[in-house]
């Protein structure tokens, strides 16, 4: 997957927009990338040991870091600062974001949990 040729972050911090060449830009909010983080804090070493975090509807996007020339580290408010945001992983949580969020707001509901 190419590098996108943009990240930028909202003035209020909640949204991050990613642009790939050749490709729509791709709005991902902050609560979205930090519910899904590909960190092992929230995916577990196994599909079984994923975590479903709630709390984050206003959580905000403090810095990003370039991880060399493959991903980016997403630095949140809430101090949330291990996963590393590939550039596929963010190609495909464009093209997944609203099963993936439908699917976040269903555990949460199952579980009795609050955004």
């Amino acid at each position: 997957m190419a590098a996108p040729k943009e990240l930028r972050v909202s003035k209020d911090r909640r949204l991050l927009t990613v642009t790939f060449p050749a490709h729509a830009p791709i709005e991902l909010s902050a609560e979205l990338l930090r519910v899904v983080s590909p960190s092992a804090e929230v995916q577990g070493h196994s599909p079984e040991q994923r975590v479903t975090v709630p709390g984050k509807r206003n959580v905000t996007v403090s810095k990003l870091e370039p991880v060399g020339n493959y991903a980016v580290r997403i630095v949140f408010d809430d101090g949330h600062d291990t996963g590393i945001f590939t550039w596929s992983y963010l190609h495909t949580l464009g093209h997944e974001k609203d099963q993936r969020w439908q699917a976040y707001l269903d555990e949460l509901a199952a579980k009795g949990l609050a955004r």
